[in-house]
């Protein structure tokens, strides 16, 4: 799968997007999606290998998947955008990360919402939602940014949560989509 952006290629991971991922998990970047990540060199390269087997299968109702964010102009691998499926809620959902270097540039953003078009586009889904830590109000901008609406908040427990923290949910349909300047293709 490649999506091209005006700025930006989203494509499948590779086995040498391993040390641009291990950057960005030194950074913090990776905290809120695994947890702690200090030993990631370790197993950066297994989850890499188990991101691209998942995405072969391509079922978002199943598990995750994960795709590198890169810039065009020069190839740089600045973060990821993917999928999950939440079993409490009986849903998908999006996940991204950046590298701490590339925010507030708009590119998770731009990113986000060519994924998004492309889940609704391509999967059975009537909606996708995102979850974001109320500690964390840049990546709700971004999801609002991208066309989500926030439906809610409440304590919630994520999978690397040691315990329940203030989330807010947000909501993402073909509808807020297209109204919110979608992409320029029929979902």
């Amino acid at each position: 799968m490649e999506i091209i952006t005006d700025r930006l290629l989203i494509r499948e991971l590779k086995p040498e997007d391993e040390e641009a991922f291990i950057g960005m998990a030194s950074d913090g970047s990776l905290t809120d999606i695994f947890g702690d990540c200090r030993n990631c060199r370790q197993w950066m390269g297994g989850w890499i290998r188990e991101a691209r087997a998942l995405c072969e299968a391509g079922d978002p109702f199943r598990d995750y998947l994960a795709y590198a964010v890169e810039t065009r102009e020069d190839h740089a691998v600045i973060g990821s955008v993917g999928s999950t499926y939440y079993e409490d809620a009986g849903q998908v959902g999006v996940t991204y990360f950046i590298g701490a270097a590339c925010r507030g540039r708009g590119y998770m953003t731009e990113a986000l919402r060519a994924f998004a078009a492309h889940l609704l586009r391509t999967y059975p889904l009537e909606a996708l939602c995102a979850t974001v830590r109320a500690e964390n109000p840049a990546s709700g901008r971004v999801l609002e940014k991208a066309g989500f609406l926030r439906t809610g908040t409440r304590l919630y427990q994520d999978l690397h949560d040691s315990r329940e923290e203030l989330y807010h949910f947000y909501r993402l349909t073909r509808d807020l989509l297209l109204e919110k300047g979608g992409m320029p293709w029929d979902l």
